[in-house]
């Protein structure tokens, strides 16, 4: 059934009558089910591909039937689930979310192509898992309900443990994927603890039934008393998984050990960043308020600690693993704004992870599959017989700097502008950041791609192939368009984060 609901702070309208958020969570497990009916090796990866292809397809639509003059909710499905304890199951997006549809589902495409032919041991159970992994981070996008959002939250962990155990290519990968599990399961019990919390308060301060319903949440604020406990358990059970300084030990070792695809995949998604938007800050606004200086903090920490480690590294997964930590940092201090355009610029910075974080470790699987390695020593004079690759890349990596015409410009500016008004010092900071950052990228590419030829591997190594080409192509195109024309993600996002802001009485 198909709900539209008029509301305080998040009003909801479900703009057709079809439930379209459903269809794109069920296409992906249906697609999954028909590639364990076939024994063909070779059609699963078609059907996977078929299944992501969908869900694109369907999340397009959803951006296009969206109402950007809409601050509110949309598309909102609601249905009895478990109606004894007052859980729903409750669908919507909103300005902040809808985005992340198309993008993560372009994402998982650019993974099943880059796995084509790389994938060898148990193709179909790889591209299964791959598929149930999408679906359970739509979920995170799209639940409206705190126990369903923890649901597919705690999904993700299962198809990632043994996508890292079978198809990981360091010999630590077992460890590395129990580390992240237990990691993340850690995480889980406060976030749990806090919904879990959030629904007791409710029930005592209302009518006596439990409340899960985020709406419902968001429009009945918090005593400020209990507000300190809510932020700091979600805080920390978001922190996780952004990962935030210090809880990030366990995205370099993924790095390192896993295939490339799920570090495309941890690197791309920042879940834990988008879980403290949605949840953290709009459901505890007063601490989140009295604690900016906590959250500033941990964002410019998370800049310099990441920006200082990524200098050090010799091997190019690892430099982008703290790469990746500096910039969630970045995201961090962007949100500790609490104004528009920190929130946009921490949305958008958000959206170009899915694009170039991703797209460069996909670069990278392409590289490993090639040469072997991704260390320096093994490396060098990669330009000379891969100068597709090698181009690519540093268009990726200019994108990461932020260099004017790419999509990271326009994130990193507004960060930055809206962190120089607002905490100073740490703006500063972060600026340089950003010089350390130029730094570490463009000594590791000078090592890796440029100068004479040393092994023999490479000497010898194809180029981009045809299939290679277009996932990468496809996402460089988007590098350059959003950072030409910003206002196609600005125009969008500028309702709810706005909304968000207000929302917050700052």
């Amino acid at each position: 059934m198909i709900e539209a609901t008029n509301t305080v702070i998040a009003s909801t309208d479900s703009t057709i009558g079809f439930p379209i958020l459903s269809l794109l969570l069920f296409i992906l497990p249906i697609a999954a089910g028909l590639i364990l009916l076939t024994s063909d090796q070779s059609k699963a990866r078609w059907i996977a591909l078929l299944g992501a292809t969908g869900s694109l397809l369907i999340s397009l639509g959803i951006v296009i039937n969206f109402d950007q003059t809409n601050a509110g909710f949309q598309f909102v499905e609601r249905l009895a689930w478990m109606p004894g304890l007052n859980i729903d199951y409750i669908v919507g997006i909103d300005g902040i979310s809808v985005l992340f549809l198309p993008l993560t589902s372009l994402l998982f495409i650019g993974i099943i192509l880059a796995s084509w032919n790389s994938i060898r041991t148990m193709p179909r159970l790889f591209f299964i898992l791959l598929l149930l992994l999408e679906t359970a981070t739509l979920g995170i996008f799209v639940s409206l309900n705190t126990i369903l959002f923890f649901l597919f939250w705690e999904l993700t962990l299962i198809p990632i443990y043994f996508l890292i155990i079978y198809w990981g290519i360091g010999p630590n990968r077992r460890y590395a994927a129990v580390k992240y599990t237990m990691v993340m399961m850690a995480g889980g019990v406060p976030l749990l603890f806090g919904f879990i919390l959030l629904a007791f308060n409710h029930a005592y301060m209302g009518s006596g039934d439990l409340v899960f319903d985020y709406i419902s949440l968001l429009n009945n604020p918090l005593p400020a008393e209990l507000q300190n406990g809510i932020f700091f358990l979600l805080l920390l059970g978001f922190a996780f998984k952004a990962p935030i300084f210090p809880l990030h030990t366990w995205l370099p070792a993924i790095a390192m050990e896993g295939p490339a695809s799920i570090a495309a995949i941890m690197t791309g998604l920042k879940l834990g960043a988008y879980g403290l938007i949605r949840f953290t800050v709009p459901l505890a606004p007063d601490a989140a308020q009295e604690f900016h200086w906590l959250l500033a903090g941990l964002g410019i920490t998370g800049v310099l600690y990441g920006a200082v480690l990524a200098i050090s590294q010799t091997n190019l997964r690892k430099m982008l693993a703290f790469s990746s930590v500096s910039h969630v940092g970045l995201v961090i201090l962007g949100i500790a704004s609490f104004s528009t355009q920190g929130i946009q610029g921490a949305l958008f910075q958000l959206y170009n992870f899915t694009i170039v974080a991703g797209g460069i470790f996909i670069l990278l699987g392409f590289l490993h599959h090639r040469t072997g390695s991704t260390e320096l020593v093994s490396l060098g004079g990669v330009a000379k017989t891969m100068p597709l690759l090698a181009s690519f890349f540093f268009i990726f990596g200019l994108a990461g700097l932020g260099v004017p015409g790419t999509n990271g410009f326009i994130a990193e500016n507004l960060i930055l502008v809206s962190a120089l008004e607002t905490h100073t010092g740490a703006g500063i900071a972060a600026l340089v950041g950003m010089v350390l950052a130029a730094a570490y990228f463009l000594n590791i590419y000078q090592r890796t791609f440029l100068g004479p030829v040393k092994n023999d591997v490479i000497s010898t190594a194809m180029d981009l192939r045809t299939r290679e080409l277009l996932v990468t192509l496809g996402l460089c195109v988007l590098i350059i368009v959003f950072g030409i024309f910003p206002n196609i993600i600005l125009d969008i996002t500028r309702g709810a984060s706005e909304a968000w802001v207000t929302s917050l009485g700052s």
